[in-house]
């Protein structure tokens, strides 16, 4: 029964090291990437509740260029995520991709931002994946400093 309410074995760390073939890391990045942008284009499509509350509904135009932007960002932020956590432990890279590839893409769809603001957000994203690997990097190279 403690085998079961343990956290410290290493089948069900969420903080691990992911080593293996490229084509895996290259179909994780893919397949997060895909489901971010899709649950994020699902949620513009609709609003619970009347029009004063929360985020407005898709905003009218083409919302391919949109998806396309936030499709690359999602890309870029889950190949670096994943990329460090082949290296060292990194806590929740699939969620920590998901989310920000999510939450831009459903209010890059609710709100229409111009190019500038777009490009502002995407680097706002990438920027968040990049300190979070920075973290992992550091916390990572200080435990084995201190495991030698």
């Amino acid at each position: 029964m403690n085998e079961l309410l343990d956290s410290s074995s290493p089948d069900e760390s969420e903080e691990t090291v992911r080593p293996g073939p490229l084509w895996r890391h290259a179909a994780w990045v893919a397949g997060i990437t895909v489901c971010a942008v899709g649950v994020g284009w699902a949620s513009a499509l609709f609003r619970i509740g009347p029009a004063e509350y929360g985020l407005p509904s898709a905003a009218p135009g083409a919302a391919w260029p949109y998806l396309v932007a936030w499709t690359a960002t999602g890309l870029a932020a889950a190949a670096t995520l994943r990329a460090v956590a082949a290296r060292v432990p990194v806590y929740a890279p699939g969620r920590t991709a998901a989310l920000l590839t999510a939450l831009g893409t459903r209010l890059s769809l609710g709100w229409r931002p111009e190019a500038p603001v777009l490009g502002a957000m995407a680097a706002a994203a990438l920027a968040v994946a990049a300190i979070w690997c920075a973290l992992s990097l550091r916390s990572g190279s200080s435990a084995t400093a201190v495991g030698e």
